[in-house]
């Protein structure tokens, strides 16, 4: 993407990367969370005298996954076995990270742990194709993020690769595979309407869908869409979605911020028919264009 300037003329905004990899930690681990989806948990957190090592970010996804990230400033073809070093280490020391999520967050936070698909976000310069093929190859759960810094004020961040890295019956599944939900059965109507919904979800791009035990997210970086098990009638989808910014219509679209419900977003879809999913696209791709 390349960035413009349109004050007094048409100026491209030359797109640059920090001058040292703790500026580019600092701004992600300053808005973790509206960046990557991610609580942010600890900095520089040290994995004791016999490992011997720091992680660079500790966090908890939106969807109760612990996530490792790890920064670059350019191109370095070791941030992936890095990051993994340390993903395996957290994975042996789930008290601990537990533990750090009650301190932070509270125990409702920390029971709501999620350890079968830990995750790796690697937030570089730039990656390989080397890399990009090593993610996509691997069974663990790895973002790989670009980030670059333009004028002096601007943060841009692009996904180049991801991958669930886990079998459907972990819970995350990449597009074409398909994972339980609730009892749905695929032929009854609702069954049908969920079906169709879970393709038109997958098929907004490079779309990751995790399982919960009370919702399907779809994510790209972030969760975009979370789908909760059918009800009589109907299947309701939450978005990633102002709703002071959308026309709302009763018994289609309703603002649920502020309510309880599962799932993330704060717009509620309503599906009854298959037409109300053709009818909601423009909703869906809104959602995944701001994930």
């Amino acid at each position: 993407m390349r960035l413009y300037s349109t004050k007094g003329g048409v100026t491209e905004v030359t797109p640059r990367l920090a001058e040292a990899e703790a500026h580019v930690q600092n701004l992600v681990e300053a808005g973790m969370e509206t960046l990557l989806g991610v609580r942010f948990l600890a900095s520089e957190y040290s994995t004791g005298p016999v490992h011997g090592g720091r992680i660079d970010s500790l966090g908890l996804d939106e969807n109760g996954s612990p996530v490792v990230v790890e920064y670059k400033r350019g191109v370095d073809a070791g941030v992936i076995n890095q990051g993994l070093f340390y993903l395996s280490w957290l994975v042996d020391h789930r008290a601990e990270f537990e533990r750090l999520v009650r301190d932070r967050l509270g125990a409702p936070a920390a029971a709501q742990v999620r350890w079968s698909s830990p995750r790796l976000i690697c937030v570089a310069g730039d990656f390989t194709r080397y890399d990009v093929h090593a993610v996509r190859e691997h069974r663990r759960s790895i973002d790989l993020v670009r980030y670059r810094l333009f004028g002096r004020d601007l943060l841009g961040l692009e996904t180049v690769a991801s991958a669930a890295g886990r079998p459907p019956a972990a819970g995350r599944t990449r597009k074409g595979q398909v994972a339980p939900m609730g009892d749905v059965v695929q032929h009854t109507p609702l069954g049908e309407l969920a079906r169709a919904l879970d393709e038109t979800l997958l098929g907004l791009g490079d779309v990751t869908r995790v399982q919960r035990k009370t919702y399907r997210a779809y994510q790209r970086l972030r969760n975009f869409a979370c789908v909760c098990p059918p009800q009589k009638t109907k299947v309701l989808v939450y978005l990633k979605v102002d709703p002071k910014e959308v026309d709302l219509v009763p018994g289609f679209t309703r603002d649920v911020a502020g309510l309880g419900h599962h799932g993330t977003g704060d717009l509620e879809v309503q599906l009854r028919t298959q037409k109300d999913v053709e009818r909601a696209q423009d909703l869906f791709r809104v959602s995944y264009a701001a994930a």
